[in-house]
């Protein structure tokens, strides 16, 4: 039994060669490629220039207070500790906008002179109290002002002030500490508040004399850029859907939302994240002093805010419409063709409203919307119209093929014609006509692109599909797909009247200039 145990061999040479090939594999995968990276670094930059001039800001801020460090004479009047200070409040201080900046600058001055307070006002009673009582009062009050200033942040109108909070507990707890075996609470107080003032002092030079990037303006220019890609996003997804593809998109793409071939789906979805970005850059353009074409003190920064949640609440529906446009029902190919002429223009006229719209506020202007809101409305009138006359269509008979004949064109007719039961028979005349070639291959073409698919038929021919009733129920819904895509089109249309009451509002409180020269419409 020995002898066998003894004579049981293992050869790892194999696996640890295919260990090695493994490894050697992983790391050429991973090889870092030095170009690559500087050309991503180089796109990066070209993105937005801004991004290389404020990390300069902040290199060139550091570097002019650690020059009081690096001179002898200044080192002899600061110290290595007080200046340390002062780079330390730069670099906690140093925002990317000049509001932001502002706003931590007012946080961390306020902080700092309560904590400075406070601080010589408890030390002043701890030394007056005896060596037994000092301990106690010393480590009372930073137990009181650290439960008082971590409740005070969390207190919802506080909240924007909650850097100031941090500042002073820090503050305050670095004083009173550094204090308790020197006994000279004034001039430990006065050296902080000196070294953090020249820290502050050195930021807001910088960052609002050098190249300065204001909040009010990104905030500005973001919310533009908002109106128009909700317009782009809006004719894409109509333009989609009217067109004929190559099919229905998988399941698994419409669940991630990759959609590479939509550009303006993506501006558009990160419009609808940039709630939060429009917030804090109006919180910082608050701060800011009147620049550039904001001139007016206390500009409305807050109905920027307004009128990008009321731009959101429209950029929903065209993520609604862009749900219809890649889901697993669709409607036939030539349903949609028979409304696309009503379809194009209510999307066109708005698409051109919210465009509009954006340019007014680009250029700081008071344009006349009546004209372009009514024919916005008018469109939009003859879809619903259009819609309602011709409902049969989208509730026609099971046995009727629509989906194989094309259908006439609806904006030939007037609302009157198609009512006439001449123009009707002529359409169920003309769906039990013998299909050409051409509908023929566009049959075939449609077995793919309407649901339930008509190789449905083939398998009710067999027997091999039992619940039919089901199934016909579930082809009336696909041609009801087109209901849904035109009623969110509709509501779309509903919701542009209270985004252009919100633009007017900001043109008022804003005084923007009546515009002299009228724009071709």
């Amino acid at each position: 039994m020995a002898d066998k145990m003894c004579s049981v061999n293992i050869d790892i040479s194999s696996s640890m060669k295919v260990k090695k090939s493994e490894g050697n594999g992983s790391c050429s995968g991973k090889s870092f490629n030095c170009k690559e990276w500087i050309l991503d670094v180089v796109k990066f930059c070209k993105a937005d220039m801004k991004r290389v001039i404020f990390s300069v800001k902040v290199g060139l801020a550091v570097l002019l207070a650690s020059m009081l460090i690096l001179f002898e004479a200044t080192y002899q009047v600061f110290g290595a500790s007080n200046i340390l200070w002062s780079i330390i409040t730069i670099v906690i201080m140093f925002e990317y906008t000049v509001g932001a900046t502002f706003n931590r600058g007012f946080n961390r001055a306020v902080g700092s002179l309560v904590a400075g307070v406070l601080a010589i006002a408890v030390s002043q009673v701890a030394l007056y109290s005896g060596h037994v009582a000092q301990p106690i009062i010393i480590g009372a009050s930073i137990f009181l002002i650290g439960g008082l200033t971590s409740f005070m942040k969390l207190w919802p109108s506080l909240v924007p002030y909650e850097y100031g909070f941090r500042v002073t507990l820090l503050t305050f707890c670095l004083i009173i500490i550094s204090d308790y075996r020197r006994g000279n609470p004034l001039k430990t107080a006065m050296e902080r508040l000196y070294s953090i003032a020249i820290g502050v002092f050195i930021t807001v030079l910088v960052n609002t004399f050098i190249f300065p990037i204001w909040a009010g303006e990104q905030l500005h220019y973001d919310l533009v850029n908002n109106f128009n890609s909700l317009a782009d996003a809006l004719e894409e997804c109509v333009r989609k859907y009217l067109e004929v593809d190559d099919g229905p998109d998988q399941f698994s793409k419409t669940v991630m939302d990759e959609f590479p071939d939509e550009p303006a789906y993506k501006i558009c979805k990160a419009a609808l994240n940039s709630s939060a970005k429009l917030e804090t850059l109006a919180n910082a353009a608050k701060w800011e002093p009147p620049h550039g074409r904001f001139c007016n003190f206390f500009y409305p920064w807050s109905e920027y805010v307004k009128v990008g949640a009321v731009l959101r609440h429209c950029t929903y529906m065209v993520m609604a419409l862009h749900g219809v446009l890649h889901s697993e029902i669709q409607a036939p190919y030539n349903l949609r063709v028979a409304f696309q002429q009503e379809i194009r223009d209510a999307s066109n006229q708005a698409a051109q409203l919210v465009r509009s719209m954006g340019q007014d506020i680009r250029n700081m202007t008071i344009s006349l919307q009546s004209s372009l809101l009514k024919r916005v409305h008018s469109s939009t009138e003859r879809l619903q119209r259009a819609i309602c006359v011709h409902s049969y269509l989208l509730t026609s008979s099971l046995h009727s093929d629509y989906s194989s004949t094309p259908l006439p064109g609806l904006s030939k007719c007037n609302s009157q014609a198609l009512n006439d039961s001449e123009h009707s028979a002529e359409i169920s005349t003309a769906a039990q006509e013998t299909p050409t070639e051409e509908a023929i291959a566009k049959q075939q073409h449609r077995k793919v692109q309407s649901w339930p698919p008509r190789e449905m038929d083939e398998l009710r021919g067999y027997g091999q599909l039992e619940e039919v009733p089901a199934m016909r129920a579930l082809e009336s819904t696909a041609a009801l797909s087109l209901a849904t895509f035109t009623s969110l089109l509709i509501e779309f249309v509903a919701r542009l009247d209270h985004l252009v009451q919100a633009v007017n509002a900001l043109a008022k409180m804003a005084k923007f200039k009546h515009e002299t020269v009228p724009r071709n419409i």
